[in-house]
This record gives C-alpha cells, sequence and structure tokens, in this order.
C-alpha cells in the first residue's frame, strides 16, 4: 500500500504543482523518485508531527495541497490538537496519510498500534476519513482526498497486503465498493483487513451461508444508501475492521441505526477489544490474538446469524 501511495504522489505532483509532500521523518528512500523530481516540495518535518500539521495548515492557507505522510499513531493522535484546530477548525485542505493502519507494526509494541485512530478522526468536524483496501483503492483514495475542500485522514496498511481487485475500481469517497456478491449476511470490510474478509466470506460460502463482502472503505461520510440497502436484505450484518470495536466503522454504523426505523438485519461488530496487546509478534499473530482471522471473521458472523435465527423464531 505504501508504495501505491508513494507511486501515485508523485505521479499526481507532476500535474499539479500546488502539491508537497511533508514527511515525519520516515519513507526517505520511498520517495526517492519523488524528492528527484520535486525537490522543492519535499519536507522531512523529522520527529515533530504536531509541526507537521502546523506547517501543512499553513500552506494550505496559502493555496497548496499538502500531504503528511507518516505511522499512524504519531501522525493521529501525536498532534490530534493540531490537527483539531489548525486543519479543521479552519476547514484547509490536507491530505493526512497514516502508514501502518492497525496491527501494521504489532512487532514494534503498543507506541505502533493503532485501534483508536478512526474513532479520533471521525469525530472532528469536517474530517474526512478512508480506509483503503488495496493498492488499487489507495491510488483512487488519494486522488479523490486531492480534489476536497477540507482536511482529510487517509489510513493505509504496509507492503505486501494482496490486491482483492484485479484492476482499480471506480472509487468515490462515501460510496461502498461490492467485492463479493451474497444473500444471506454482508460483511462491510474497511482498511487493510479487507483480503481477510474475502477469504471469510469464502469461508462462509463454503459452510452454506452466502455471503456478500463489501469495501466500506470511507468511514465518515458513510454510504447511507448501501447502508440502508443492506440493513433491509440481509439478516446480519457484520462490520470488519483492525480497529477497536469502540468508535471505528461499527461504531458509526451503530450510530447510523439508531436513527433508522425497522432495521430488519442483526449487527455483529467484528474489531479489537477494548484493551491493549500486551504480546509481540508480526500482524498475522496479532490478528489471531483479537481473532481478526479468515476463521475468526467467519466464526463471528455465524455466531450472530444463529443469533438471528433465534430471535426471529420467537
Amino acid at each position: 500500500m505504501r508504495n501505491a501511495f508513494a507511486e501515485e504522489i508523485a505521479r499526481l505532483a507532476a500535474t499539479d504543482e500546488r502539491i508537497a509532500l511533508l514527511s515525519g521523518d520516515i519513507g526517505n528512500r520511498l520517495f526517492d523518485p519523488y524528492k528527484a523530481q520535486f525537490p522543492e516540495r519535499f519536507f522531512n518535518c523529522g520527529v515533530a508531527e504536531a509541526n507537521l500539521i502546523g506547517t501543512g495548515a499553513g500552506m494550505a492557507m496559502c493555496g497548496m495541497r499538502p500531504v503528511g505522510y507518516t505511522i499512524v499513531p504519531f501522525i493521529t493522535t501525536r498532534c490530534l490538537e493540531q490537527i483539531r484546530v489548525d486543519l479543521c477548525y479552519h476547514r484547509l485542505p490536507m491530505v493526512i496519510v497514516g502508514v501502518g493502519g492497525g496491527m501494521s507494526y504489532a512487532s514494534l509494541g503498543a507506541t505502533h498500534h493503532s485501534c483508536e485512530d478512526i474513532a479520533f478522526m471521525r469525530v472532528l468536524p469536517g474530517m474526512t476519513v478512508i480506509c483503503p483496501g488495496d493498492s488499487h483503492e489507495v491510488r483512487g483514495a488519494v486522488r479523490a482526498a486531492l480534489q476536497l475542500d477540507g482536511p482529510s485522514y487517509i489510513r493505509i496498511g504496509k507492503k505486501g497486503e494482496p490486491l482483492v481487485h484485479e484492476t482499480e475500481p471506480d472509487f468515490k469517497i462515501g460510496k461502498g465498493i461490492v467485492v463479493r456478491e451474497g444473500t444471506d449476511v454482508c460483511l462491510l470490510a474497511t482498511g487493510n483487513i479487507l483480503p481477510v474478509a474475502v477469504e471469510a466470506g469464502e469461508a462462509l460460502a463454503a459452510q452454506g451461508v452466502s455471503a456478500r463482502v463489501v469495501s466500506f472503505h470511507t468511514v465518515k461520510p458513510l454510504d447511507d444508501a448501501l447502508l440502508r440497502e443492506s440493513f433491509e436484505r440481509f439478516r446480519v450484518v457484520a462490520t470488519v475492521e483492525e480497529h477497536s470495536v469502540l468508535g471505528g466503522l461499527g461504531g458509526s454504523v451503530a450510530e447510523w441505526m439508531t436513527d433508522q426505523q425497522n432495521v430488519r438485519a442483526r449487527l455483529c461488530r467484528i474489531g479489537t477489544p477494548d484493551e491493549f496487546l500486551h504480546v509481540a509478534g508480526e500482524q498475522e499473530y496479532a490478528r489471531e490474538c483479537w481473532n481478526l482471522t479468515t476463521k475468526g471473521i467467519a466464526e463471528q458472523t455465524l455466531r450472530a446469524l444463529g443469533a438471528s435465527s433465534d430471535r426471529s423464531s420467537r
């Protein structure tokens, strides 16, 4: 995902002189092609993320289109005040790109884990929150975010994530992408957990449960039309995210449900629990700890489906 971002931002910078890339002391070799072409529009802001956001805000006020990039917790949690006051309050068009969403950096410990960032960012007034599901979606997300008139947050994985789409899909902010059709349950997956959700859909099919899988890449604004259709059509709608079940996509959809009438489907929130991971290991190990595997997602969906059947029979 990060390679796709680096390639796409370099390509876009060649066509738009307003684009400037600000790095938080990361990705130096990654951005070598960009720096070779646009050295005057690359700024290594060092381990000073609050200053990175403030610098970007100033650039945006001057008509530029700044893009800030570093590891998720450092470009969100560490400088939340600057994002809130410098960017959102002034409705400035800066794109914040956080790399290593979820447990991508699981081996580096809790300082590098990011299971709260979607919650932080989506409550900020005027902030758009986008979590692409593969490298193709990353490219579309960057292009779309740069067209916005206000601040946006793009949460990407690290590297080596499998592609879900054969070619780049029609990417529109606030519009989910159906990856796999089904009739019994619907999996709404956001971010780099999407490939695992697709595998879970296939595992459910092998057990006789027809599962639709959607790349629900925009957490804010929500795809209202798709949610309405999903909750009217399916028995279970499961949100899948490598993020806390509190405040992320699952929390957003739960809030959405409170404003609806006659909701048919049961909501199943699949994500990380309300606790820190106190063991070290790679991302796959962390996913096993949190039951965010193909088997785990399928089992949690089946339990919700069983509960839905019990409820409907009473």
